[in-house]
């Protein structure tokens, strides 16, 4: 059960209410995630939009993914490991290359220096080094592509500590966190 409540669409007004039918036009349902973020529209209002922003960013939808499982991966995030397992397949991954990124690994080089990147970021809040900077350029990244993949590692931690701290109940098909 939610530690928060997990606002009913039908009945929501205002913001949210306008924002949860944009979602539920997405996704063709509101996932639980964003019924519990409605409870403040201006965090809804943040999170949709940044979702929106990133969708049509550069790097691609497929490599979105991936960040966002191995992230979840490494936070215990089983809501968000889920949804963009379900996401990342729909972008194009096979079930296989989903596996891989929740571990950090990709057979693709520009994938994995991408998931590396993400994954330091997180284990060192922040404080990379400029040689894991150069990698993603060696990688064949431009600024605009590292900044952007930044603002994925942003976005999946607060999606993963609103799931993690609200114990938002799963609504995707369940995949399982990687043995530690």
């Amino acid at each position: 059960m939610s530690r928060i409540e997990l606002v009913n669409p039908t009945t929501a007004q205002g913001t949210s209410g306008e924002l949860l039918q944009q979602i539920k036009g997405a996704f063709g349902v509101v996932p639980n995630m964003f019924r519990g973020v409605a409870n403040s529209p201006a965090a809804l209002t943040s999170m949709w939009g940044s979702f929106g922003a990133l969708g049509g960013g550069t790097i691609g939808a497929r490599l979105g993914e991936q960040i966002a499982v191995a992230i979840a991966d490494r936070n215990d995030c089983h809501y968000c490991l889920a949804a963009h397992t379900a996401l990342g397949q729909k972008a194009g991954a096979t079930l296989e290359e989903m596996a891989q990124a929740q571990a950090g690994q990709s057979s693709d080089p520009q994938t994995a220096a991408a998931l590396r990147f993400a994954l330091a970021v997180v284990e060192k809040r922040g404080h990379v080094d400029a040689s894991e900077v150069q990698a993603l350029r060696n990688a064949g990244f431009d600024d605009g592509a590292i900044v952007e993949i930044m603002a994925h590692v942003a976005l999946n931690l607060f999606t993963n500590y609103v799931n993690v701290a609200f114990d938002v109940p799963v609504d995707f098909p369940g995949v399982k966190l990687r043995a530690k």
